[in-house]
């Protein structure tokens, strides 16, 4: 674990991400106590940004600090993903409705773009970067829906779901089934085939669920 210096970012954020990659890549465990004086120690700052960075953790599900014990890196657990996943479910909905009222041939040329990028980080095999080529996919179709208070409620859902994302997108058995569903998403946009691009956005939303469900049992075994 390092840190990644970023002339441009506050010292908690830097911190933030360290501890973020560390727990993705299972460098950290789900369980395994972040102890402030040990990880300043360890990243060479003080305790004041470990503090702040672990609060941020807590907001992604990340952390959890628990009285008495103090902070350690959340369980994953099969309620914890349906229940995110099925909020995000319902929006998507509600976004591919307004999208297909109202996205613009700019922002469908940036969901072509999108879907392109994503295609390239797939090709890297950079997990970090195709998680936020898939992020910035779906962030295309929320903005296409024109509604500035979904898009604030799927932000702070969307840092929830950035771990179970990313476990989905450790396996490269699903790559090019994501490649398949982004492909029909933009299709249905293009077409404006609201009902077409609603049940592809519930597939994909239910393979990672699948995947993710299964992941999540084994490491319970």
């Amino acid at each position: 674990m390092k840190l990644e210096q970023d002339s441009y970012l506050p010292l908690r954020d830097v911190v933030f991400n360290a501890l973020r990659d560390a727990i993705l890549k299972g460098e950290l465990h789900p369980g395994e106590r972040l102890m402030e004086t040990h990880l300043a120690d360890t990243l060479g700052v003080s305790r004041t940004p470990i503090r702040e960075a672990i609060r941020m953790l807590e907001k992604e599900g990340l952390a959890l600090t628990i009285p008495r014990r103090g902070a350690q890196v959340a369980q994953m657990s099969e309620k914890d993903l349906e229940d995110v996943l099925e909020v995000r479910d319902a929006l998507d909905a509600l976004a591919v409705k307004e999208a297909c009222e109202r996205i613009t041939s700019e922002r469908l040329s940036a969901l072509e773009v999108n879907m392109k990028q994503f295609e390239k980080a797939v090709e890297k095999g950079d997990i970090r970067e195709i998680a936020d080529a898939d992020e910035a996919f779906h962030a295309v179709i929320y903005d296409a829906a024109d509604n500035p208070k979904l898009a604030s409620i799927v932000q702070n859902l969307r840092e929830q779901m950035y771990r179970y994302r990313y476990e989905y997108l450790k396996d490269k058995a699903y790559h090019a089934l994501l490649i398949k569903e982004h492909k029909e998403i933009y299709d249905g946009l293009k077409a404006k085939d609201r009902e077409n691009v609603k049940d592809a956005m519930h597939r994909h939303l239910e393979n990672q669920i699948d995947a993710v469900r299964q992941v999540i049992q084994e490491q319970s075994k």
